[in-house]
């Protein structure tokens, strides 16, 4: 097809089905000008890092050993005054600006206590670059590899500046090979390419020049809400005293603050804004000679609401008698299919009983067992003995060397002192808990998901929520089946990904936002005084949640063991503290395996090296949002278990508890074998007789009767078992979160320093 358009033929090609085809050319050029537009994007990005009417660039500067504490001031005075024309200024939270017009750019730099770890990283999350300060004799202390390992857990849009300290602890001659052990120490961590000083106007020079041209990662969790860190806190009380506003001022980054929306401060809680207000820049690049506008956002009616849960209807699923058109229907519906099931067989277990003509896959199995905590409370003080009353006897027997014997006595009880001051610092009930609880670890590696059935309760009763599967992938399991009353306090979506997405794309309200890079003033309302000690004297951050981020639902995250986490087994419902995204709060998670399929079996342990899934009730976090996992020890504080990411806020994730009762077969004759010490009464075996049995070797079989009332029965199995294989009946139940949300974990760091205080 040819049309002639101002002297020259053009050619449109066609496809068969009619749709217009671009020419391999225009496709070339249509690329070439898309490379055009996105250099353009990044350019632009690049010159607003730090730019005025944008954020500065927020470095903190965090050291890794006690003894890098005092040089924190000494390493920001020497970053403020390198430049000749920069000016400085300070906020009243200690945070200090750095305008530097021969750049075209700006830096804020702050730095977070170092004996808290929370204010450490609520600090770093909002951050664009972090400078670490290290030892240039021991490197980083043990509360220094706890903070490196969870700052980078968390994520850092930069890659870290590690930066040495004093100078007058290392010679001029060593200094390069100061840097190469320190490079090789901090290899394990993450990949390090210099280590950096400060000792020269010059050094100090580059640093900033490097810190305004660091490459940004894109991080999802800090672009798609607005958050900023707060330069100066006020808490003005209300009326009644038991709540008033706290007003946060600072700069706006990562989106646009609505105020409409719901804000979130680390340790504090949710909460709705009664205004933003925009104030004037104290930092500006340029002098302008005009004022700023100053600008007051108030909410509308569509203003979020503070609710969390849902309120459960008691009558909600209440049984009726049913109607005589429901009785038709469901008699209309209904099928009635032939299977071939043992002998004995109810109606109701026949239905979870699959034909043999169906798919079976192999069940995946793993470590696991669920042991009982049987906690032995040992005397330990009747052990240990003091040696008064031999020292005694023998000074009575040796009285003509009464001055030797007592310098031999005084070395005696200077021991004996010392004895017994160790044993006052070790807790040797903890540590007989503790042995009990390595040896259970062991036992399930060992035998895993094996118990040993009750002589004095029968099976039926102490099993009766279990039940038998054909095949844990293929069997039926209804999800709504059974809930416990919690789930009707939560939110649920019909499609969380659905939802997640249309989040993400929603825009916000024109004239209901601050802008990023703007300096405002944002006022809570209805925040409680009792909250005061929460954020007198720390670093406080806030973030914009977005739409049902604020509803508790179930959360699934995805957890593995830290490589700096302590050795000791950790118990499934144990109490851990999580920092989820730009949450922290406590709960007691129940342990499931990270596999595919619509079950999956519950652990009950966390081991070293594994990579489990952690389910609790929680409110949403729409991912791709960080997890730290922290264990309170005693003596020790937190320390870092586990580090993930959230998966999704989704209820109906099948959680399945396996409990393996073994036997013995004691009389085989190829396929038939006589088993015992599976049940102990006959009632028993007829009760589980049409749940298929197993062999450690993978034969299968069933229960064909019982023998005599004792509890032995006869079997049959799909090929010849031997005495030494044994007899295993797989049973299984759904397992639940327990409503233990925290909102408020203890920061055992703030509590010790009021108390210093």
């Amino acid at each position: 097809m040819e049309k002639i358009n101002r002297g020259r033929i053009e050619k449109k090609i066609v496809s068969r089905k009619g749709v217009k085809v671009t020419r391999k050319t225009d496709r070339k050029y249509q690329n070439i000008m898309a490379r055009k537009v996105a250099k353009l994007k990044v350019n632009a990005k690049k010159k607003s890092h730090g730019a005025d009417g944008f954020p500065p660039v927020l470095v903190a500067l965090v050291p890794l050993a006690e003894s890098q504490e005092q040089y924190i001031k000494t390493t920001i005075d020497r970053l403020t005054s390198a430049v000749g024309d920069s000016q400085v200024s300070t906020a009243s939270n200690g945070m200090t600006h750095l305008t530097v017009p021969r750049f075209k750019q700006r830096f804020s730099f702050i730095a977070p206590k170092f004996d808290s770890l929370f204010e450490t990283l609520d600090a770093t999350k909002v951050c664009d670059s972090v400078i670490f300060l290290v030892c240039p004799h021991t490197g980083m202390s043990e509360r220094g590899e706890l903070i490196l390992s969870t700052v980078l857990a968390q994520s850092v849009p930069t890659d870290p500046i590690v930066i040495l300290g004093s100078q007058d602890e290392v010679p001029p001659n060593k200094i390069n090979e100061v840097k190469k052990l320190m490079i090789k120490a901090l290899e394990r961590k993450f990949p390090v390419e210099k280590v950096h000083t400060l000792w020269t106007d010059a050094e100090a020079v580059n640093m900033v020049r490097y810190l305004g041209t660091q490459k940004q990662r894109y991080n999802v969790m800090r672009e798609r809400r607005g958050n900023l860190i707060a330069e100066s806190v006020k808490y003005l009380p209300g009326e009644d005293l038991s709540n008033g506003n706290l007003e946060l001022t600072g700069f706006v980054r990562g989106n646009n603050l609505s105020v409409n929306r719901l804000v979130h401060v680390p340790g504090l809680g949710d909460f709705q804004l009664d205004r933003i207000e925009k104030l004037q820049d104290p930092c500006p690049i340029t002098k302008r000679n005009e004022m700023e506008e100053i600008k007051v956002l108030k909410p509308d009616e569509g203003l979020e609401d503070l609710e969390t849960e849902n309120t459960p209807d008691g009558m909600d699923g209440e049984q009726t008698w049913p109607t005589e058109e429901e009785l038709q229907e469901a008699e209309h519906k209904a099928t009635r299919r032939i299977k071939r099931v043992p002998k004995g067989t109810s109606e109701y277990q026949a239905a979870w009983i699959l034909d043999d003509q169906e798919e079976i896959e192999a069940e995946e199995n793993s470590d696991g067992e669920d042991s009982d905590d049987n906690d032995d409370d040992a005397n330990m003080d009747d052990i240990i003995q003091p040696k008064d009353d031999e020292e005694e006897d023998s000074e009575e027997e040796n009285e003509d060397y009464e001055d030797d014997i007592m310098d031999s006595m005084s070395v005696a009880e200077s021991t004996s002192n010392n004895t017994e001051d160790y044993d006052k610092k070790v807790n040797f009930s903890d540590e007989v808990d503790e042995m009990e609880r390595i040896k259970q670890e062991r036992m399930e590696a060992m035998f895993p998901d094996e118990v040993d059935t009750p002589m004095d309760t029968p099976a039926r009763i102490r099993f009766q929520r279990y039940r038998g599967l054909k095949s844990f992938r293929n069997s039926i399991w209804d999800r709504k089946e059974n809930l416990p009353l919690d789930y009707a306090r939560i939110f649920q979506f019909e499609n969380f990904e659905r939802t997640r997405k249309r989040v993400f794309g929603e825009a916000l309200g024109e004239g209901t936002c601050a802008e990023v890079g703007w300096y405002v003033k944002v006022v809570l309302k209805n925040v409680g005084a009792h909250l005061k000690p929460q954020f007198e004297g720390r670093v406080l951050s806030m973030t914009s949640l977005l739409p049902h981020e604020h509803r508790m639902s179930v959360i699934n995250m995805a957890v593995r063991r830290s490589q700096i986490s302590h050795k000791l087994p950790v118990k499934s419902k144990s109490h851990l503290i999580f920092q989820c995204g730009w949450r922290r709060f406590g709960s007691q998670p129940i342990f499931s395996q990270h596999s595919s399929g619509n079950k999956h079996k519950y652990e009950r342990y966390f081991r070293d090296g594994d990579t489990i899934v952690m389910t609790t009730f929680a409110p949403i976090m729409f991912p791709p949002a960080p997890v730290l996992v922290f264990q309170d020890i005693p003596g020790q504080g937190h320390t870092l278990l586990g580090t993930g990411t959230v998966l999704n806020a989704d209820p109906n994730r099948l959680v399945m508890k396996r409990t393996i009762l073994s036997g013995h077969a004691f009389k085989v004759h190829k396929r038939v074998a006589t088993v015992r010490f599976m049940f102990f009464n006959r009632e028993d075996i007829l009760w589980f007789k049409p749940i298929e049995i197993t062999t450690k070797t993978g034969r299968r079989g069933h229960i064909k009767e019982p023998l005599g009332t004792h509890g032995h029965m006869k079997c049959m199995f799909d090929g010849q078992i031997t005495q030494q294989d044994p007899v295993m009946m797989n049973l299984y139940k759904r397992v639940f979160p327990k409503w233990n949300y925290d909102p408020y974990p203890v920061d055992p760091e703030m509590i010790t320093n009021s108390m210093e205080t």
